[in-house]
């Protein structure tokens, strides 16, 4: 009989642990990061170029964000539905004293094989500052006039590929000229947190976690 209850016990308790543990995953990947308030003209100082043919859009990333991926893959698709007429911006936000090999990365790598798509280094993150972003993964959309279109998150959750609000509403405005919304959350690690695990030099280890 005291066999019994202590099985039951330990089952009771491991139970709970299994719930907690897939109820913080849960908030964990609904967890929004801070939104971005970009301008609502393109800025003139912009280190990139506004299409005058075409929509503009910059996503500001940061090379060791895991939850970033995702995010690179809804581009991926976006710019297919799009059918060239975005001229897209991928800004990797780059701290000071690091080696190549530590923003290289497979991120990097599969944002470049994008077609229509530029990978380029944000210094100190100095454009993330200039579009007033603040979360690896946010996307902001101008029209050929360098009025903000869009701007928020491509993913639905933190890390997870699939239709989602922001990518159905950018696609909605390039290819028809309107949409029902403007702006959505975004997922992904803290661009400009010290703490932030994923903003650690991790030499010669391109899968940290956060």
């Amino acid at each position: 009989m005291i066999r019994r209850i202590l099985l039951l016990a330990f089952v009771c308790i491991w139970l709970a642990a299994v719930a907690a543990g897939m109820g913080w995953l849960w908030s964990y990947n609904q967890a929004a990061g801070a939104p971005a308030t970009p301008p609502e003209r393109w800025p003139d100082q912009a280190a990139v170029s506004l299409a005058t043919d075409k929509f503009t859009l910059v996503l500001l990333a940061h090379p060791q964000c895991p939850c970033t991926q995702a995010t690179v893959e809804e581009l991926s698709k976006l710019m297919t539905n799009c059918n060239g007429r975005i001229n897209a911006y991928v800004l990797f936000a780059i701290p000071q004293g690091v080696p190549d090999d530590w923003y290289h990365t497979d991120l990097w790598r599969s944002a470049a094989l994008i077609p229509g798509v530029k990978t380029l280094v944000d210094h100190d993150g100095t454009e993330a500052i200039r579009f007033q972003a603040y979360t690896s993964g946010q996307v902001v959309l101008y029209d050929r006039q360098g009025e903000l279109r869009f701007r928020g998150g491509i993913t639905q959750s933190r890390g997870h590929e699939g239709d989602n609000a922001g990518r159905s509403a950018i696609e909605a405005i390039v290819n028809t000229g309107n949409s029902d919304t403007d702006h959505t959350a975004v997922f992904g690690c803290p661009l400009f947190n010290p703490e932030s695990e994923c903003r650690v030099p991790n030499h010669g280890n391109n899968s940290k976690q956060e």
